[in-house]
């Protein structure tokens, strides 16, 4: 563990501010979810809470599915990092999406876009040349935002259309809802 050199004092509700400076670091925004641990030696440790992150090995088959059938490679993501990769892209795998990308599942807005385009933004904080065009759509369980589907390709040829727009909807539909139950 790193000692950071600040100390806070808990309020008389039990509340403690986490600084902006670690915050901002960490990527921790308004009313994301912490879980909290503790340990024998009497540590409390935070730590940001993914719940489509619960499904990483189910999230892995349905990315393996969906890049098989379409012939497209798949990510999935919690609302930081990408969690399941399939068919293309795997230095993605535990890296962080970009700001842009954030913003537009915050705003749960659905993209299909191709190098070149308005609407095309980088969807890793890593850049990614050899994407020629993706399509995202965010999921979404109990009215939040958790996550989001991306289909992608190398390929500027064929444009990606309604079918791919389908199969993402699709699949984040599906695993929003398995996040309910």
């Amino acid at each position: 563990m790193k000692a950071t050199g600040i100390v806070r004092r808990i309020d008389d509700l039990g509340r403690i501010v986490i600084p902006k400076e670690i915050r901002r670091t960490l990527r921790i925004r308004e009313s994301d979810p912490l879980e909290i641990f503790t340990d024998r030696e009497g540590e409390i440790i935070l730590k940001k809470y993914s719940p489509i992150g619960e499904m990483t090995t189910f999230a892995k088959q349905y990315a393996e599915s969906l890049a098989q059938v379409s012939g497209k490679s798949a990510l999935i993501a919690d609302r930081d990092q990408y969690i399941a990769v399939s068919g293309g892209y795997k230095s993605l795998l535990g890296k962080a999406m970009s700001r842009e990308m954030e913003d537009a599942i915050t705003d749960r807005k659905s993209i299909n876009a191709s190098k070149g385009e308005k609407t095309f933004i980088e969807i890793s904080a890593e850049k990614t040349p050899e994407m020629e065009q993706f399509v995202s759509v965010p999921i979404i369980a109990e009215g939040d935002v958790i996550g989001v589907v991306i289909l992608a390709s190398n390929d500027s040829t064929e444009k990606m259309g309604e079918v791919e727009q389908k199969l993402v909807q699709s699949a984040a539909g599906f695993l929003g809802r398995q996040m309910e139950q």
